[in-house]
């Protein structure tokens, strides 16, 4: 190790392991989900948030930067929730109901801010039944996962 080299703060090394476990399995349950509902065709689409709507038309590497897109976010959901338990020593403690509202909390944010922002601009019309399986989806194999890597890996 170089001298020059800043060592990480012990409060944030010991969060590398459920910044990364939570967000991998949240971005593996998730787009698991998400071929079942939309297709395996689905990263296409994550990548056309960047990329543009032609984008969902595109090969294996549209593909795959959708797929990596879709890791990312999910890890950086991970890094929010468990840089956040740093102050809110409760959202390890209560991990199951702090789960179930950070997974609603996600849900709410790539709905209301981020799909907006994408190449998509999507704003609606949202359907019941969306809303209420995108909620669903989002506290069980979003939030629960990552709030509980948190729990178990800290």
């Amino acid at each position: 190790m170089s001298s020059t080299a800043m060592p990480m703060p012990v409060g944030q090394n010991k969060l590398l392991h459920p910044i990364l476990i939570g967000g991998m399995l949240a971005a593996s349950f998730d787009l698991t989900a998400a071929f079942i509902t939309f297709g395996l065709g689905n990263p296409r689409i994550i990548a056309g948030g960047l990329l543009g709507k032609e984008a969902a038309l595109g090969g294996a590497g549209t593909w795959i930067l959708g797929v990596i897109l879709h890791y990312s976010i999910a890890v950086t959901a991970a890094a929010v929730y468990c840089f956040s338990s740093l102050k809110l020593e409760f959202l390890k403690t209560h991990w199951l109901v702090c789960g179930i509202f950070f997974g609603i909390a996600v849900y709410l944010v790539m709905n209301l801010v981020v799909l907006p922002l994408s190449a998509y601009h999507y704003m609606g019309p949202y359907t019941y039944r969306a809303l209420l399986q995108g909620i669903l989806v989002h506290m069980l194999i979003v939030g629960l996962p990552i709030s509980y890597s948190l729990r178990r890996f800290t």
